[in-house]
């Protein structure tokens, strides 16, 4: 049976228009669905009793179940969800100022790779449809009673791999009718497969793009990230500069601190040479410690000089609050270690 979430508004006009009903007809269903959160089509009262029925025989509105929650001291939650076919999946909710945000994971398991990253320690076992991304989101509201304004697609898996279902899934999102999170307020993060960059350019959307870059040279990032072996950093700084003057929208580069890794300062000054004259901006980010990886975070001292230095450089810099760090928040880290348990127990 099709998930419902699966759906745009315009595949469901669609849908409708083929079974004599009016467009907006969608609209309503968006509104229960969406904003009301009503998932059980004998509630939606406005709705024909003949569609509700063929809903009901058509379409699942079922949401993943939960196979683990933690909640961190600074509000921070994490949760691991279960999928129909009964893969794990992660996503993870953060409170800032500015509102609430959403960590959604695009892929079961990812293939990039990432020397410090848990979530390699999984490999990929299939991409994330549309409905599946959404569903967290919905999961997560319902679970927490609270609404996400914020989503950023860059837990588990490389969404760039996944870049038809994640269009598909901030359409939807994105609705004016439905979950109305805005397009500013959703940001695709890649570790710079080059190719898709430029693809995603020519779809002109406003959203942000965030790049984990994590080395100011070749010779580190090779090291922490093997797609870089594909794809160097001149001919990634060439697509970012390209999907800039495409779309207009600010680059983010992300940059986690590793200690004696990439942290001195003489990091911090290629790094200032290496993103030079872009429009774009520096997020730094404390390192969540992973215990298969021997990798330490930036002692706190060392951030603040790194920061510093990039600040002289005339590069924009933020460093990221640390979150989550007394729970699994690591990206991956609740799924291994949910899925390392269920081994033990099987032994």
């Amino acid at each position: 049976m099709n998930s419902f979430f699966n759906y745009s508004s315009d595949e469901l006009k669609e849908i409708l228009l083929s079974l004599g009903y009016s467009k907006y007809t969608s609209d309503q269903l968006f509104d229960w669905v969406y904003r009301k959160k009503v998932f059980n089509p004998d509630e939606m009262l406005n709705i024909k009793k003949e569609l509700r029925q063929y809903l009901k025989e058509n379409y699942s509105f079922s949401l993943p179940g939960i196979a683990k929650k933690e909640v961190s001291k600074d509000g921070t939650v994490k949760l691991l969800l279960t999928l129909i076919d009964g893969l794990k999946v992660e996503c993870v909710l953060m409170h800032h100022n500015y509102g609430t945000s959403l960590c959604v994971t695009s892929e079961a398991g990812c293939n990039m790779g990432c020397a410090f990253c848990a979530s390699g320690l999984l490999k990929k076992e299939r991409s994330l449809e549309a409905y599946e991304m959404v569903s967290q989101i919905l999961k997560v509201e319902e679970e927490c009673g609270e609404k996400v304004s914020h989503v950023v697609v860059m837990g588990t898996g490389e969404p760039l791999d996944n870049l038809d279902n994640v269009l598909k899934f901030i359409n939807i999102i994105n609705n004016k009718i439905g979950l109305e999170i805005g397009i500013r307020h959703i940001t695709v993060s890649t570790c710079g497969i080059v190719p898709k960059i430029y693809e995603l350019a020519e779809k002109k959307i406003p959203l942000n793009l965030a790049i984990s870059l994590h080395a100011p040279n070749n010779e580190i990032r090779n090291r922490l990230m093997p797609i870089n072996k594909a794809y160097p950093l001149d001919k990634l700084i060439k697509a970012v500069s390209d999907y800039f003057d495409t779309t207009g929208r600010r680059i983010t580069f992300e940059y986690l601190l590793l200690k004696d890794i990439n942290d001195s300062l003489k990091c911090a000054e290629e790094l200032a040479n290496l993103i030079r004259g872009l429009n774009a901006y520096v997020n730094l980010i404390p390192y969540n410690r992973v215990k298969e990886f021997d990798f330490m975070p930036s002692l706190d001292t060392q951030v603040e000089l790194f920061y510093d230095k990039l600040k002289k450089e005339g590069i924009n810099v933020t460093i990221r609050k640390k979150m989550g760090d007394d729970i699994s928040a690591a990206c991956g880290q609740l799924r291994s270690q949910h899925n390392k348990s269920e081994d033990n127990e099987n032994d």
